[in-house]
């Protein structure tokens, strides 16, 4: 498994032998051709990203390790240069829905592993969150991930500010292992490819290993990527490794042409978790290199394994699977990942507003144009989407402000590419300056809390960290580990299964309750007449009136599994609806993940009540008025709707 070398621009210029040129139009602010060169040959290299970020795009990274070993065991010999494995979403998926130990994960990926590099994704100084952690969660988060088996690290920050991923790089040099700095492509008016040519020199600078180019939502086209592998190997001594979605339907044309300019390392997924918003597939490129000055050396009939397990266990997940799965020429215009887009998605079916998702499309442009065009990539990402949908949804511009929005606007998630609206900079942050210099540097020590927090727990400092990332959640986790009984996720049976007996059968119900606009209502199903040209007649009471209604199908699927009834004594209490100005709402449907008062206590206008998490991000709620907390409604872990009172302020 080497590394591809440096080399110096003078070596690479007087080796390089023309094999072909091509002429091809531009664009018409460009030069009116471009003279295409291919470069010399060597050895493609490929990392193979199924077992982290296939997974995450096209099934919400909810595979579980139970499926993802047998496979890496099977690719332990192929000779990939790196495997993803670890880092992004996994780590929150992993505490969060499938009850897994993130850290134990990594131990048993290292242990099927022995002969590939493994290699996670770090988001900076937001580590694997959604927010800026102290630098002390950041040492000890990297050198825990080297101890427990990570060899290489592609850091990356949303914002492309350097100060973000310098110290982390710094960390992973100390520990002798590889740093990946990675560049966020995207397009705006303030990004160039002279901007991430300037910034690849710097990160070389600062002692990267290899520079990594992260086109998360597939925007790069194949001969501007062309133009800037070819600028960059120009321009840097260190390898160029190129990480492309393919949801735009170009990243396989834009990743030959960045192996004509001179790529070294190439990100691929296995096909059964590639295209759509995952990556191009790995068995076509080395099919389509063999042979060529650019073969990849690796061998087609050894995947085969692996490939067919893996296709089988994607079957199990099928409930994850996202609406947005295939090619999506629409980003090209919004811009937004795929994962993003099913976040939307989610959050509007939740309000009964999904039919709005265009506008909201239409506000994300505006708002990242507000905040100065960041990436849109997590936490970027969420921190639009969220803003942009209650932007929609509330009817008024910045009426309603998130917490992370305001952080954004303080500076506290870094420095903007450009410059941010200062008209909503005001309604956001108020009289309140921004900050200056890195942010981390305004942030206390986390660890010794987080150990004090958790003083009388059994815990490992694998487990420290996990709470000082996520403190409810990993609590939670805590709590169902000291007992013995995990909940996760339930996966659907598989479409094959039939059930066997009566219990198993999903019955629909003939009688039931139904609520609308906070009226019950006592439905009974009497009785059904013959379908006549496709509608049904249907007798049914309705609070023992009987009323005849004509039932035509529209779309139909199939009936899933049925719920496990809840006892009747741990249904969660009718909350209020808000009338009063001092009843407190979530402006969009999440989970209470801090309460921060109680009842009796006397607050301010503008003092914190609780946090909820929507969207991954987490957004605290403050007083709207002055008073006395009257009630509160909810308690930490309670999924929250914006109809219903949380806490009451009189």
């Amino acid at each position: 498994m080497p590394t591809p070398k440096r080399t110096s621009t003078s070596a690479r210029r007087s080796t390089r032998k023309p094999q072909r040129r091509i002429s091809a139009a531009r664009q018409s602010e460009r030069s009116s051709q471009l003279e295409l060169e291919a470069s010399p040959g060597r050895r493609l290299y490929l990392t193979d990203v199924a077992l982290r970020d296939g997974h995450q795009s096209l099934l919400a990274t909810r595979m579980r390790t139970e499926d993802l070993l047998p496979v890496a065991e099977q690719l332990d010999s192929v000779g990939f240069w790196s495997l993803e494995v670890w880092g992004g979403a996994t780590f929150d998926t992993c505490l969060r829905f499938l009850k897994e130990d993130p850290w134990e994960r990594l131990r048993a990926f290292r242990a099927a592993l022995p002969n590939t590099r493994l290699q996670m994704l770090l988001r900076g100084q937001n580590l694997v969150g959604y927010r800026h952690y102290a630098d002390d969660v950041l040492q000890k988060f990297i050198e825990l991930s080297v101890k427990n088996g990570i060899d290489v690290f592609r850091i990356f920050d949303a914002l492309n500010d350097i100060r973000n991923i310098k110290p982390a790089m710094e960390i992973v040099r100390k520990c002798g292992k590889h740093v990946e700095a990675a560049i966020c492509y995207t397009k705006s008016p303030v990004h160039s490819l002279n901007h991430f040519v300037e910034q690849a020199k710097q990160l070389e600078d600062l002692g990267t290993d290899t520079i990594c180019i992260k086109d998360m939502a597939g925007l790069l086209p194949p001969l501007e990527a062309y133009e800037l592998i070819k600028r960059l190997k120009a321009t840097v001594r260190v390898p160029i490794h190129l990480h492309t979605h393919y949801t735009s339907g170009m990243a396989s044309m834009s990743a030959l042409m960045a192996i004509l300019a001179g790529l070294d390392i190439l990100d691929t997924a296995l096909s059964p978790l590639s295209g759509g918003t995952s990556h191009p597939p790995t068995e076509s490129f080395i099919a389509a290199l063999q042979g060529t000055p650019y073969d990849t050396g690796l061998n087609l009939q050894s995947l085969a394994p692996a490939t067919e397990r893996l296709r089988t266990a994607r079957k199990r997940y099928r409930q994850f699977e996202s609406d947005f799965t295939g090619v999506d020429t629409d980003i090209l215009i919004s811009q937004v990942p795929g994962g993003m887009l099913s976040n939307l998605a989610a959050q509007l079916a939740e309000q009964n507003a999904l039919n709005r998702i265009k506008e909201v499309l239409e506000e994300i442009p505006r708002v990242r144009k507000d905040m100065g065009y960041p990436p849109l990539v997590t936490p970027t990402s969420q921190i639009v989407g969220t803003q942009a949908t209650l932007n929609v949804l509330t009817g008024e511009r910045y009426k309603v402000v998130t917490n992370e929005t305001k952080n954004y606007f303080l500076g506290l998630y870094g420095k903007p590419p450009g410059a941010m609206d200062r008209t909503v900079r005001k309604l956001a942050i108020g009289n309140e300056s921004p900050i200056k210099g890195r942010p981390a540097d305004n942030l206390d020590p986390e660890l010794d809390d987080a150990r004090r927090e958790l003083s009388g727990r059994a815990v490992s400092e694998e487990d420290i960290v996990s709470y000082a990332l996520f403190p409810s959640i990993a609590l939670q986790f805590f709590d169902e580990r000291e007992r013995g009984e995990f909940s996760p996720e339930k996966l659907e049976p598989s479409a094959e299964s039939r059930p066997t007996v009566a219990h198993e059968l999903h019955l629909a119900p003939v009688e039931f309750k139904i609520t609308v606009h906070g009226e019950s209502y006592h439905i009974r199903v009497s009785g059904a007449g013959p379908t006549v040209e496709g509608v049904k007649p249907y007798y049914i009471k309705v609070d023992d009136k009987l009323e005849e209604v004509y039932l035509e199908p529209i779309q139909e699927v199939l009936a899933g599994t049925p719920e496990i009834p809840q006892p009747q004594g741990g249904a969660q209490g009718k909350r209020p609806k808000p009338t009063r100005p001092g009843d407190i709402t979530t402006p969009m449907p999440g989970r209470i993940v801090k309460i921060s008062v109680a009842q009796g206590d006397r607050v301010a206008k503008g003092d914190p009540l609780l946090v909820v998490e929507a969207m991954k991000m987490e957004n605290r709620i403050d007083a709207p008025i002055e008073g006395t907390v009257s009630a509160i409604y909810v308690k930490e872990g309670d999924n929250v709707n914006p109809d219903e009172t949380l806490i009451q302020v009189e």
